[in-house]
């Protein structure tokens, strides 16, 4: 029985050191999770501290490095971009590709353009009105509108009562002529044989003169018509062109009556035409007789150059304006009557710096700009414009005398200053 309680005893003592053991053991275990889990996040705490603090620094070091690297940049771009603005590198071959051509900046006389708006008017000069110089029908009319006719051409031929009673008139008066011719030969041989009186012979020549002056005055009315009477005969008479020319009107038809006031054709040689245009008192000393002009049609794209052929003395009353005429050559017809013009008058010409052709002028930014040639190819000069003439105009500002500019082509060189600028703004 001792035994049993020695040995229970001894058991109860091993199994209470061995929970304390374990239970030891779980505590240290979980202490030193705890502190394990502790120090890890000390750790942990202390690097992301210093984790934080490299990063302020480096970020730190990285800003003041970027913004230095930045503003470099930036100020290295902003010199970059003031040396290459307006500039084109280009090569000899590339300007000679591109059809660039260059002419000298160089002093001429230009004159000084005053421009008025004109109308293309028929030389009046060259302008006839066909009317019949009878009354009567028309039987034909052998003219059509706008047809080009020749000088002596039949336009219409016209049956008229008149010419036949002109022409009875001419032939009784040619008759009482030959008959007055007899008795003054008759008379005469009697008053020289001493059988008539001298009285009878006076007579007889004075029938003969009075008869000889009704004929002649027959023959004036027929011939008054026209040569064309005589050689149709009748009672026909002929209306003919008086010279080359267009028929621009036709008021004639067949069967219908005409008079002497009758407007049956307008003729006019298209060969040679008036600008016409209205100068105000203000302008007049510009515009005188002998100025060199140029007349130009925006909506046809043509030019030519004249001169003021006349300055009106009188003032028109509506307009309080003199006309100026100006005469033009028109072999091709391209003037047409009737077509609005704009006339340019050169009224000084003055010496002026610096001139260059008008297409050497192009529009960059919005202002007037030439493209100058340099040793790495072309630089973009802005300038001020002055009066223009004869293709060119004065540069006022913006290039010296002798500068190489770029004339044909100089919009091709626009279009890559544009394209340079585009890409470099991306």
């Amino acid at each position: 029985m001792e035994n049993k309680r020695k040995i229970a005893l001894a058991v109860a003592a091993v199994a209470i050191l061995g929970f304390g053991s374990l239970a030891w053991n779980s505590s240290s275990d979980q202490q030193a999770a705890t502190n394990a889990e502790h120090g890890a996040d000390d750790g942990h705490g202390h690097d992301k501290k210093a984790g934080s603090a490299n990063k302020e620094n480096s970020e730190a070091e990285h800003s003041e490095d970027g913004h230095g690297e930045e503003g470099h940049g930036e100020e290295g771009h902003s010199e970059e971009g003031g040396e290459e603005e307006g500039k084109l590198t280009l090569s000899a071959e590339q300007i000679k590709a591109a059809g660039v051509t260059l002419e000298s900046a160089a002093p001429r006389d230009l004159g000084t353009v005053v421009s008025f708006p004109g109308e293309i008017r028929f030389d009046e000069d060259r302008t006839a009105h066909v009317v019949p110089r009878v009354p009567g029908v028309v039987e034909t009319v052998q003219a059509n509108l706008g047809e080009s006719v020749k000088k002596g051409q039949v336009l219409a031929v016209i049956a008229s009562q008149q010419i036949s009673d002109l022409r009875s008139e001419q032939q009784a008066a040619q008759r009482r002529v030959e008959l007055a011719r007899v008795t003054f030969s008759r008379e005469k041989q009697l008053w020289q044989d001493k059988i008539s009186a001298e009285q009878d012979y006076l007579q007889a020549r004075q029938a003969l003169q009075e008869a000889e002056i009704s004929l002649a005055n027959a023959k004036q009315k027929v011939s008054a018509i026209g040569a064309s009477v005589n050689s149709v005969g009748g009672n026909r008479y002929e209306l003919r062109a008086p010279f080359d020319a267009v028929v621009v009107e036709k008021h004639l038809t067949v069967g219908e009556v005409v008079s002497e006031a009758t407007n049956a054709f307008i003729l006019s040689d298209l060969n040679q035409v008036w600008a016409t245009f209205a100068v105000p008192p203000t302008d007049l000393a510009k515009v005188t007789t002998g100025r060199a002009v140029k007349v130009s049609s925006p909506d046809m794209n043509v030019e030519v150059e004249g001169k003021v052929g006349y300055v009106g003395s009188l003032l028109g009353e509506q307009n309080r304006a003199a006309t100026v005429r100006v005469t033009l050559t028109n072999p091709n017809g391209a003037w047409r009557p009737g077509l609005f013009v704009n006339i340019a008058v050169t009224s000084q010409t003055d010496r002026v710096a610096v001139a260059v052709p008008e297409h050497a002028v192009q529009t960059v930014e919005d202002k007037p700009s030439v493209f100058v040639r340099t040793a790495e190819g072309f630089d973009t000069r802005p300038v001020k414009l002055g009066r223009r003439d004869s293709g060119y105009v004065e540069i006022t500002d913006g290039i010296e005398a002798g500068a190489q500019v770029a004339t044909n082509g100089s919009f091709t060189l626009k279009s890559e200053l544009g394209k340079a600028s585009a890409e470099h703004s991306h």
